[in-house]
């Protein structure tokens, strides 16, 4: 939004042998953009985050974070990630409290003890996505989308920059996934925490968002929302060649 781009790739590949994923991704997310990413089950979107996190590595292209590039990154407390299955599952043994805090390991180390800064953090960060009366409730004792929310503040308690959420809202019905939707706006625009969320659901309300960019192995479109009344996410299945070429992809 002010021209300061956080997250960026600039012309990348990926494939798995000669399967590929991804097909010259361009794209930046800036300070304080709410960016919505769209694609169908199967389009890359998970694969695009994974790079975005460096736990895979693109065939070609540039991958830059916050203006250095991936190679060279160290602080990733930077970035809150929100998976769609949380390593941390719902069954896991332990309160609201303590599943955040766990969310300070990037900052203070695994392992270490956590310091009055870091669970002021972590009180900040329940106190943020509502749930200040759940603190000392175990997980399982909550809502799937109080759950969600307690991983939304996991992330949070790193204090980042970016919060990447990858499907967060599957598994919610409608009205949760309203106040779901509006917990992350307020956090965009009151918090000033940059989002990039992605999803494959064509029906989801973009107007969350100030820019929206759908996938299917190559980029199709990235703009202001909505989408392009000729970009139907629910008809993409099969028509990928007609947007895409990979005839600037280079396999060893």
């Amino acid at each position: 939004m002010n021209g300061v781009k956080v997250l960026e790739m600039q012309g990348v590949y990926f494939s798995y042998g000669s399967d590929v994923i991804l097909e010259d991704i361009t794209i930046g997310v800036e300070e304080g953009d709410f960016l919505i990413l769209l694609g169908r089950n199967g389009s890359g979107k998970t694969t695009l985050v994974r790079l975005f996190l460096g736990l895979l590595h693109p065939v070609q292209g540039e991958i830059l974070l916050f203006g250095d590039s991936i190679r060279k990154f160290r602080d990733w407390y930077r970035i809150g990630y929100v998976p769609q299955t949380p390593a941390l599952a719902a069954g896991f043994p332990a309160t609201v409290k303590e599943i955040v805090a766990t969310g300070r390991f990037g900052r203070s180390g695994m392992g270490h003890r956590l310091h009055r800064e870091d669970w002021q953090a972590v009180e900040e960060a329940i106190d943020l996505v509502g749930l200040s009366h759940l603190r000392d409730n175990l997980l399982t004792e909550l809502s799937g989308g109080q759950r969600q929310r307690a991983f939304i503040a996991r992330a949070l308690a790193g204090r980042p920059d970016v919060l990447i959420l990858d499907e967060p809202q599957s598994g919610l019905d409608d009205g949760t996934r309203r106040d779901f939707y509006r917990l992350l706006h307020r956090l965009n625009r009151e918090q000033g925490i940059t989002v990039l969320m992605v999803s494959h659901d064509a029906d989801m309300p973009v107007n969350w968002a100030n820019r929206i960019a759908l996938l299917d192995r190559c980029l199709l479109y990235q703009g202001p929302p909505p989408l392009p009344a000729r970009l139907d996410l629910n008809g993409l299945a099969g028509k990928t060649d007609d947007y895409c070429s990979i005839s600037g992809l280079h396999l060893s």
